[in-house]
This record gives structure tokens, sequence and C-alpha cells, in this order.
């Protein structure tokens, strides 16, 4: 149900120049979305009546990634006064007029805070009453952020940033985490009294604060109880921990949903990926994107898959996948490459060092081993031979094959596209196939064999080769 009380502004202006990227930092993936991504889609899931993002830095690139995951987003472009309260001034006056609610303010580099704990901070302020609320932290090492300085009272008094704080003042370990829930008419007012007047020149939300503490407003500080949800990125050291600890809260949340994760330290599990109860996930294995894993299905070891649906009971090794489908009961590896477009069906097989592309493979069918097929519809209960091609390219463009039910292609096979191989037909070992086969024909194409009897004593004498073949065919040779 829409909050129609609720406005959230996502900051994401900031150039990131600690991440040394030609992408924003807000745009580096982590767990399948991006950073900005996560702080966008806790803004969504909290069903806010309207959510702003504030951008500058790659504008055009920022903007476009936030509204293909939230569309209705309103994109706020920051002028050239800096500083996160001239992002949030901006933001407040794009609000629709009439808006009297609360105004929620996240970082978009600050990527692990959940729904749940922005939840319980809307529900605090609105139980106090207080005209902000904010989050804080209680870190062993604070280097870098805002500080977090409380009254005699033990209410927040006011806060600091890093490169503004005396020798007394960075001694707290209660920092700012960036995360502000004001009240809209006590924030515009507030908004209007920002100067930069400070070390970086730059109007800072936190001055807000404690405008209105002067004002006589009740302000609160609600510490969060895992202090790593409100930890930002600003380099690729932070990312990577984030990731660590994105993963690791992924893999424990599906665990006790039912999944068998044999080696967490080894896995990977996107956010958007989906596991039903009694999937087992083995060593080495990573299930990226919106993938798709059903009950009882055995992914690994050493296995990427990226939006990949595996049906229930698959098994599936050794193998790397992308947009594909794997049948249920189907069986796919080892050392297997599926392409996007792969359908595999019901029981069938993509066995070791085949590599598949754009291929419909059907119930019960198999390619088991040295094969590539590419561009084509294969029926059900088809057996493709060891080390068939199917040949798709023609140097300029690339065509289609089909192949029917219940056919057996030969070893060492080339199927040339365009072509299509009827049900129940045959091909000897090493055909090409060129033209069209009917249903239930046996395609061949080489010539008959013959033997030419001693050749190799007559035209390699001398060798072992020779001598060993007089040997076997002495008179004596049996005796």
């Amino acid at each position: 149900m829409t909050d129609s009380q609720l406005a959230v502004i996502v900051l994401a202006a900031g150039q990131g120049t600690r991440m040394k990227s030609r992408t924003p930092k807000v745009l580096h993936p982590l767990g399948g979305r991006t950073v900005v991504g996560h702080v966008v889609e806790a803004a969504r899931r909290l069903e806010a009546a309207h959510v702003l993002a504030v951008v500058r830095h790659e504008r055009d690139l920022v903007a476009a990634s936030i509204s293909e995951q939230l569309p209705d987003v309103l994109i706020v472009d920051q002028d050239d006064v800096p500083g996160t309260g001239r992002a949030v001034e901006l933001a407040v006056a794009a609000l629709p007029a009439g808006f009297s609610g609360d105004v929620l303010v996240l970082n978009g580099d600050v990527p692990l805070l959940t729904a749940e704990t922005l939840g319980d901070l809307i529900a605090r302020h609105r139980e106090t009453g207080a005209s902000a609320t904010i989050l804080s932290a209680i870190l062993d090492d604070a280097t870098g952020y805002g500080r977090i300085i409380r009254g005699a009272d033990g209410e927040l008094d006011r806060i600091v940033e890093h490169k503004d704080a005396t020798e007394a003042e960075l001694a707290a370990r209660e920092i700012n985490a960036g995360i502000y829930l004001f009240g809209f008419a006590a924030l515009r007012e507030q908004l209007a009294a920002l100067t930069t007047d400070n070390a970086q020149g730059e109007k800072y939300v936190t001055d807000v604060l404690g405008l209105l503490r002067t004002a006589g407003a009740a302000v609160a500080a609600l510490p969060v109880s895992d202090a790593w949800e409100v930890e930002g990125i600003n380099d690729r050291v932070q990312l990577a921990a984030a990731a660590a600890r994105l993963n690791t809260v992924t893999i424990e949340r599906w665990q006790r949903a039912g999944v068998t994760v044999q080696d967490p330290r080894t896995t990977w599990i996107d956010v958007q990926a989906t596991l039903a109860p009694d999937v087992t996930l083995k060593p080495g294995t990573q299930i990226l994107g919106p993938s798709v894993i059903e009950s009882d299905a055995v992914i690994g070891p050493d296995t990427t898959l990226f939006a990949v649906e595996v049906g229930a009971g698959a098994e599936v090794k050794r193998t790397e996948a992308s947009h594909s489908v794997i049948g249920a009961g189907a069986t796919v590896g080892p050392f297997t490459f599926l392409r996007p477009g792969t359908i595999l069906g019901a029981n069938g097989k993509i066995g070791g060092f085949v590599e598949t592309k754009n291929a419909v493979i059907g119930a019960g069918s198999k390619v088991p081993h040295l094969s590539y097929v590419g561009d084509a519809t294969i029926g059900d209960e088809t057996n493709i031979g060891a080390g068939t091609i199917f040949a798709n390219y023609d140097g300029v463009n690339k065509a289609s094959s089909t192949v029917g039910s219940h056919v057996r292609i030969g070893s060492h096979s080339v199927v040339v596209a365009p072509v299509t191989i009827g049900d129940g037909a045959y091909s000897g070992a090493g055909t090409v196939v060129r033209k069209n086969v009917p249903a239930g024909s046996l395609a061949i194409n080489v010539s008959p064999q013959r033997n030419l009897e001693g050749w190799t004593e007559s035209k390699r004498p001398g060798s072992a080769a020779a001598l060993a073949a007089e040997t076997a065919n002495s008179p004596t040779a049996d005796n």
C-alpha cells in the first residue's frame, strides 16, 4: 500500500574519485544490482508516494540505470552549488505542491541498508514526533565518517564532518550513517538557512540538524543493530567487503529456506536469484542474475549460471551457462558451455565439451559429447553423435537447422544449415548433411571403403610398421 506521507530522496550525484574508475561509483555491480540499485530497491519496498534521485556526475548513465529499475522515479539535476544540502534542497523543491509528509534522505553509495531497518526508522520517527530522526552506528574505526556529538542529556546535539572535527570530536565512535528522516515543513524551513561556510565549501544536509536543534526542535539519532548495514562504499576495497557481506547474508537466507550450500566460502548467489527448497549447491558455484533453480536440482561443482532456469531434479556440473533453460531431470556437463537461447527439454542431456547457442533440444534428446549445436531445433528422443557440428554460418549469414524426433546422427557428422532432417532419420558416421533428409531415411555421402593389401610393406619398407605387418601376415603368425 502506497505511503502517501513519505517521499524518498536518493543522493547519487557524487563522482566517487576514490574508486579510480571510468564507471560512476554508484553504478559498480554488487550482488546482481548496481550499488545505487540496492538503495533504489529499498526505496521501492517502502512504497513511498514519491521517489526522487539527485544526479550530476555521468548524469545520463546514472539516471538511465535508476529509471530502468524504477520507472516512476523523478530525476533531479544538481547544479553547480556543491554538497548534500544543496542536493536535498533541489529535490524538496521538485516535490509536488501540497506534499506535507516525511522526507527520507538516502545515500546512493550505502547499498546494504534494508527496507526493514528503514521501516523501523520511519515508525520511530512518527511515534516520537521528532522534526528529524537519523540513523547512526557505533564503529571501532570511525575514520572518514561524520561524528555524532551528543549533549549532556544524551540526545543528539550536532553532527561534525570528519574534516571539520576537532581532536576531541574525532574520538567519538558514533558515526552519522547518512540516512535522514525529516518532517517536510521543518526541512524546507532550515534548508533556506544553509551556507557553504565550512572546510569543503559545501552545503551540508547535516547542518539542517544543527539548525533544528538551535531552533529548539526535537532531533533524534537511532543506532542500527548491525553497523555493516550503513557502511558506505568509497573504493574497491570497500566494494569487495560489501559484496562479501551481502553474499554471506544471501547464502544464509537461502540455507534457512532449505537450500544446501556445501561450501559457502566458494559459493556466490545474486540477490535476484530464486532457489527452491532441497536445491544443492556444490563448491565453486555461482548463481547470478535472475536465475531460478527448482527443487532437488544439483548445481556444481565449478558452475556459473547467469539468468538460467533449472528444472526440478536437474544436474548441472562444471558448466558455464547464460540466458538458458534446463528442463526437469536433465543433465548438463561436465565442461559445457550453454550460450543464450539454449533450451534443453526434460530428461535431456548436454554432455562433456559441448557448446550450444540458440538451440532448442527436445525432451529426452541427447548431445552427449564433443559437439557444437548452434541455431538448431531438435525434437524429442534424438541422439546427436560425438563430434557433430551444426554449421550455421556461411561467412556472411547465419541459418537454422531442424532435426526431428527419434533421429540418430552418426558420430563426426556435419549438419550444414539450412537443412531439415525428418523424424526417425539416421545419418552415417562422418556424413556431411547438405540436403534435407526425409523421415526414416539414412543419409550417407562417403565412398565405399577399399583396403589396399600389402601397402605398408610396399610403400614403407623397413619401417617398424612394415615389420609388424610382415610378422602379422606370415604363415606362422597364427601358430
